[in-house]
């Protein structure tokens, strides 16, 4: 096999200056240590995109600014869990965000692992009452089931609330929203796995439990902000390719792993091509922090709907969620078979473990842009099995967690794909159709929970 490189000199400058800086880390340490959970509307949050803009400035790039955008924004309240039959006892709990304000006293039913089989079983069972799903994928479905699909099929068959149970022990409550940039219909919150387990063993043995749910959440509108940042290209400006990640993280935790490791690796990639690529780059790559990424994927949203005359000029764009942490630094296509060729041979040249696959859900912040057609990808490993979120969205995702060796791994792969995808004289792929995009919205295995998602607004 031709294992031509002709990037190998931009190569070794980046990835040495890469491993031998601790730049990323330290990036990491700032977003994690001195502006904390980011969450959403926060001044923390809006201390960190500014912060990202800073570095952004300092490392050369052109046109850094700060886009804001109105959304429907959530703030915690204290929830209360209380056992009134058929024992009294009081459990920990905290509301997931876009829970409403309400009181639910009501029995409490399992949808086992939340799968469709296991909602189809409950019927009507679920109309009124109180349910109950843990947060691991179903073991023999074959996909990954995420907690709003789970929480919109308890809407759907009629509860009247819903608990999510972390599959982890020893890590509390597992957070996560609802609903997407909009209040929950009824309440929805996690306990902890060793609580969970209580419960089903009070139903194994009593029967019938009935639970008392009280939530003081709040629902208001509030503003966020996308930090968009650019490293011009020479032979075409209008043409782009986009590195992101979000930067809002959940308010009980830091969110070092999910989502802080994949930013500061965006980070450290626009550092090492602006101070080696920029004099050679041909097209403009754009580095986007989006926020809101949590509670909707709605600064990604916001993004594609202000740029919406600019979506044709996007060549390719690279989600780069969490990229920090263990899985493997591969390229996860959203159904671009045509761009598999061009992917395998840069992992040729690149002489690194990059992993190509096909394999799109709609969990993260690259889906925006998938619905619009537009060539998109994210950073992780499409052989990888469904798998837990271990410590993330736990107040346990915490800097100690994260390793220097990964970030480098992900800020070397998202530095020389994005050199690659700019400067190439042929890219294999082009802007999907509506109706293109439409046919794998109805029929991709892993869009089940967009699907939905679809149905509960109708």
């Amino acid at each position: 096999m031709n294992n031509t490189n002709p990037y190998l000199q931009f190569d070794r400058q980046m990835v040495g200056d890469i491993y031998t800086s601790q730049e990323v880390m330290e990036n990491l340490t700032v977003l994690c240590d001195e502006h904390g959970s980011r969450f959403a509307g926060t001044p923390e949050e809006y201390a960190a995109a500014n912060f990202i803009a800073e570095c952004f400035k300092r490392y050369g790039l052109q046109n850094v600014r700060l886009e804001a955008y109105p959304y429907a924004g959530w703030t915690r309240g204290t929830a209360t869990l209380e056992i009134i039959s058929p024992i009294h006892r009081t459990l920990h709990c905290i509301s997931l965000p876009y829970c409403p304000a309400g009181e639910v006293a009501a029995e409490l039913v399992s949808a086992g692992y939340g799968s469709p089989a296991e909602y189809s079983a409950l019927g009507n069972a679920m109309v009124d009452k109180l349910v109950m799903a843990k947060s691991a994928s179903p073991p023999a479905l074959g996909r990954w089931v995420h907690r709003k699909e789970k929480f919109e099929r308890a809407v759907l068959g009629g509860a009247s609330a819903f608990i999510f149970l972390s599959e982890h022990p020893g890590v509390g409550p597992e957070t996560g929203s609802l609903q997407n940039d909009n209040p929950a219909p009824i309440p929805g919150i996690s306990v902890c796995k060793e609580d969970g387990e209580f419960l089903a063993r009070l139903m194994a043995r009593h029967g019938n439990v009935t639970l008392k749910l009280q939530t003081t959440d709040i629902n208001e509108p509030r503003t966020s902000w996308n930090v968009v940042a650019d490293l011009p290209g020479h032979e075409s400006s209008e043409e782009i390719v986009i590195l992101g990640c979000h930067y809002d993280g959940h308010d009980i935790s830091q969110g070092a792993h999910d989502p802080a490791s994949g930013m500061v690796s965006v980070i450290e990639a626009s550092r090492v091509l602006a101070a080696y690529a920029a004099d050679s780059l041909k097209r403009t790559i754009r580095f986007i922090a989006f926020g809101t990424e949590e509670i909707g994927l709605t600064g990604a949203f916001r993004y594609v709907e202000a740029h919406a005359s600019e979506l044709d000029n996007i060549r390719f764009m690279l989600n780069m969620d969490a990229a920090g942490g263990t899985s493997r630094k591969g390229i996860v296509l959203h159904h671009w078979d045509t761009l598999e060729p061009f992917f395998h041979e840069a992992r040729e040249q690149m002489n690194a473990e990059v992993p190509v696959g096909q394999k799109v859900h709609s969990y993260s912040d690259h889906f925006p842009f998938f619905l619009k057609g537009v060539p998109s990808s994210h950073m992780g490993d499409a052989e990888a099995p469904p798998a837990g979120r271990g410590f993330g969205h736990t107040a346990y995702d915490t800097l100690d967690k994260v390793q220097l060796e990964n970030l480098r791994a992900a800020s070397a792969v998202g530095a020389r794909i994005a050199l690659r995808t700019a400067n190439a004289e042929n890219f294999p792929a082009k802007r999907r159709t509506a109706e293109a995009v439409q046919k794998i919205v109805d029929t991709d295995p892993g869009l089940e929970g967009y699907r939905i998602s679809l149905k509960l607004k109708q």
